[in-house]
């Protein structure tokens, strides 16, 4: 039984690719990657580049699980923690780019290449994050932060593919994961301890020094490929043919940074996703602000921008997102709106979770922590030993839907265990069921997704399933920011009559609640507020479970080989499709 790809030897078919009928060039940074992975083709060669990703992911994954705490205390410090959605929708239009951008890029230089850059803007992002004294710099630092992580996760995914085969693919993508099944047992402890005896911003910033290191083991295998690779030749095989000596070093700039990353399109959509989602949390509070022009503006500069983006990416992007190929296929568009629908759904009850935690269900912060880590613990847990099963029955589809199917049992329980006494059990199981349903098909979607790609296009297609994934995120942190802000502030006033008293409990809840202890009237009064739009909240979330279960009935349903790709190992079905393609397009 193989586990990974074998790349043969540099032939005639390693340079040229069907991804259409005119044996179309690969990128030069495939073929390099290509040749890299080929020195690392033995068992013991696989378990150091898998365990070095497992120390990255250990490393940026733990840090996500604390950070998400503190960035509520930060929010909270600044009497502002109803802007907690607002950062966390700015974050992911971040992101969602972040990912289009590293999975180009990395097409044309190279994986490790990427890894430096998205290393360096994680560093810079936390250290301003930990330095920021009010929500607009800490927002900056969030967003250089996000850039850097998310294209660190990516370039994980993207290598975690280039090194398995087609069956072992959901296996190898949990690694990245694997951390969580340790880090939500530590995480509540490591928060505790940080805020115990220091204070949030020391919290972020000590990742700045933690995280590059965790990265050196991968950095130097990448090395040692390098070292291989260029003592029996293989590298020199591939310089006489770069794109940037073809071209010249202006062509080369314009070609890759304005046509083959899309700029135009990338501009676009982060605009036009950040100027629509982001007013949506911060029109209400206690003084909504929606007929104001600095909320009305950027919505109607929002919409308008929409379809820019799509006439572009019809017709004069170069290199779009989506080629025209893919956008016929029912599968791939189903996968893509499963991205979307995840954290959509995901967000509607978990963005405000921890806050929910400890004012509603009256649990310390190690408590909290840890129950907003069941789901990816039990996720984890899941789909890798769902990962060993599909190695072996070679299909996708059925788990895929029944994952689904159960995210409508966990959400009911969670619209009956909202807060109070005695609804933290409740709580905990539907959290476990939560992650167990996404076991089977989170990451299961994203392999179901790379069944149709050749390995030239495995990275900007596998990076925009994770782009959409971050939409979701922006939707879900926007639509439970516009719930949030609109509808709690009303809810509070009617409970608390001190206006004073009822505006500190909005605004700064996690400092509030120390003055006013579990059964008193005012905090009594303030989990029935919250109480209420929590189950708002997930009723939408449960709602919208609905198209996500029917997007699952659009994938097909391959045999999963022992490939790297399907379609690289069945060339002429990608023939076939590219004929009906260039048919669509005349």
């Amino acid at each position: 039984m193989k586990y990974f790809t074998n790349t043969e030897k540099d032939t005639e078919s390693d340079v040229l690719t069907k991804a259409n009928s005119k044996y179309e060039p690969k990128s030069y940074g495939v073929r390099r990657t290509e040749a890299l992975n080929k020195q690392y083709d033995v068992w013991y060669g696989k378990v150091a580049v898998f365990f070095s990703i497992f120390l990255v992911a250990y490393a940026y994954g733990l840090d996500g699980q604390i950070r998400s705490t503190y960035q509520s205390y930060a929010t909270s410090s600044y009497a502002q923690h109803s802007l907690l959605s607002t950062v966390t929708v700015v974050r992911s239009v971040a992101a969602c780019v972040a990912q289009l951008f590293y999975a180009r890029l990395s097409d044309i230089f190279g994986r490790i290449e990427l890894l430096f850059v998205g290393i360096l803007l994680y560093v810079v992002g936390t250290i301003i994050e930990s330095q920021a004294y009010d929500v607009t710099r800490f927002a900056a630092g969030a967003i250089l932060y996000q850039f850097g992580y998310s294209g660190v996760i990516v370039l994980l995914q993207i290598i975690s593919a280039d090194f398995s085969n087609m069956n072992w693919r959901v296996l190898a993508s949990f690694v990245a994961a694997l951390p969580f099944v340790i880090n939500t047992w530590i995480s509540g402890n490591v928060t505790d301890s940080v805020l115990a005896s220091r204070t949030w911003s020391w919290g972020i910033g000590m990742w700045a020094f933690i995280f590059p290191l965790a990265c050196i083991p991968l950095i130097l295998c990448f090395m040692h490929m390098h070292y291989l690779a260029y003592r029996n030749g293989d590298i020199h095989r591939l310089e006489g043919v770069t794109d940037f000596k073809r071209l010249g070093l202006k062509r080369f700039m314009i070609e890759t940074f304005f046509w083959k990353v899309d700029l135009v399109g990338l501009l676009c959509l982060m605009l036009s996703l950040g100027l629509i989602l982001t007013p949506f949390t911060l029109a209400g509070g206690y003084k909504s602000e929606w007929q104001k022009a600095k909320v009305i503006a950027p919505l109607v500069i929002g919409f308008c921008l929409f379809p820019f983006f799509f006439l572009w990416e019809a017709k004069y992007a170069k290199h779009p997102f989506l080629e025209a190929r893919y956008m016929k296929d029912a599968s791939v568009w189903g996968a893509l709106m499963i991205a979307i629908y995840i954290d959509l759904v995901w967000y509607m009850q978990g963005d405000y979770l921890y806050t929910v935690l400890v004012v509603a269900f009256n649990q310390s912060v190690k408590s909290a922590t840890r129950i907003t880590s069941l789901y990816s613990f039990v996720s984890v847990i899941t789909g890798t030993i769902l990962g060993f099963a599909i190695a072996f029955i070679r299909r996708l589809k059925a788990f895929i839907i029944f994952g689904i199917s159960m995210w409508f049992i966990a959400l009911g329980l969670m619209i009956k265990y909202r807060g109070g006494d005695g609804s933290k059990d409740g709580l905990i199981g539907a959290q476990c069921l939560l992650g167990f349903g996404a076991g089977f098909f989170t990451y299961v979607t994203q392999a179901s997704i790379q069944t149709v790609a050749d390995h030239e296009h495995m990275a900007t297609l596998l990076s925009l399933y994770l782009c959409l994934y971050y939409v979701g995120s922006a939707l879900g942190g926007s639509i439970s920011g516009a719930v949030w802000t609109q509808i709690l502030p009303k809810e509070i006033n009617k409970r608390i009559s001190n206006a004073t008293e009822a505006a500190l409990a909005y605004g700064s809840p996690l400092t509030w609640i120390y003055e006013h202890p579990w059964g008193s009237p005012e905090r009594m009064a303030l989990v029935a507020s919250y109480k209420h739009v929590q189950r708002i909240l997930v009723a939408i979330g449960l709602a919208f479970c609905g198209p996500l279960l029917s997007f699952a009935f659009l994938l097909k349903d391959p045999k999963l080989e022992s490939v790297q790709s399907l379609k690289d190992a069945h060339p002429e079905v990608s023939e076939e499709e590219e004929v009906e393609s260039q048919k669509i397009t005349a």
